[in-house]
């Protein structure tokens, strides 16, 4: 794809153990602890700090490099908005996947009115440089009030029962912040989720679709991507 892997100058941990450790915590529901043991157990000596520096670093860089070798976004877009709890405060998490379930962008918002609806469909079409054929969303007014501003000329198709999609594609993010036991700013929810929502799919195919053999494939071919992206393969070992 020509694109440049990050960049691991002046650290001193191969490339293998930093991509590991950001892959361990966006993929499963650990917290930096839990991969400081983990690696421990394999005899890597590497702190609970460090691992937290590297997820900052790299893991928007890592989401950024998946995206690009994304195919296109399909023509149906399903929108949703739910409760998440910041320092105790509650905000609004609103969310985009597509007709295949690929996550299209996450946002954390204080309100879901109009403003915050128009907010979300304009960053939505800057990210994917695309205009969708339908939106699907829940009765929530603000989408049907921010649709006439923004994308008069897209059907939009508006029912509770529609947009179980994009419902489902929150819970494991509702997963992660009860393990997070909640998250403790706005600027810091955003920064994880944006990676979050970048690695974990990636690594979620449909399974329930696939046989064992196909499962098993795909997921070789996904991992062969991460290594691509990360700079484990084509590159030094260590930096």
């Amino acid at each position: 794809m020509g694109d440049a892997s990050p960049s691991y100058k002046g650290h001193r941990y191969p490339v293998e153990v930093i991509s590991h450790c950001v892959w361990l915590y966006f993929r499963f529901p650990l917290s930096f602890r839990e991969v400081e043991e983990l690696m421990l157990e394999r005899g890597i000596i590497v702190s609970y700090e460090t691992v937290r520096r590297w997820c900052l670093k790299f893991g928007q860089q890592y989401a950024n490099g998946l995206c690009r070798r994304r195919p296109r976004p399909g023509d149906k877009w399903h929108l949703d908005e739910v409760f998440i709890k910041i320092n105790g405060e509650l905000k609004y998490l609103w969310r985009a996947v597509d007709q295949d379930g690929m996550v299209l962008d996450s946002l954390v918002q204080n309100r879901r009115d109009k403003a915050a609806a128009r907010c979300f469909f304009r960053r939505l079409m800057a990210k994917t440089r695309a205009v969708p054929r339908v939106v699907v969303t829940d009765k929530l007014r603000s989408y049907g009030a921010a649709h006439r501003e923004v994308m008069p000329s897209v059907e939009h198709r508006s029912h509770k029962g529609l947009n179980n999609r994009a419902e489902n594609s929150h819970q494991p993010t509702r997963q992660r912040e009860r393990a997070m036991k909640g998250f403790r700013s706005h600027g810091g929810a955003q920064r994880f989720l944006s990676a979050f929502s970048g690695i974990s799919p990636h690594f979620r195919p449909r399974r329930h679709l696939m046989t064992a053999y196909d499962y098993r494939v795909e997921m070789t071919v996904r991992f062969a991507i991460w290594e691509q992206i990360t700079g484990v393969t084509g590159r030094p070992a260590a930096a």
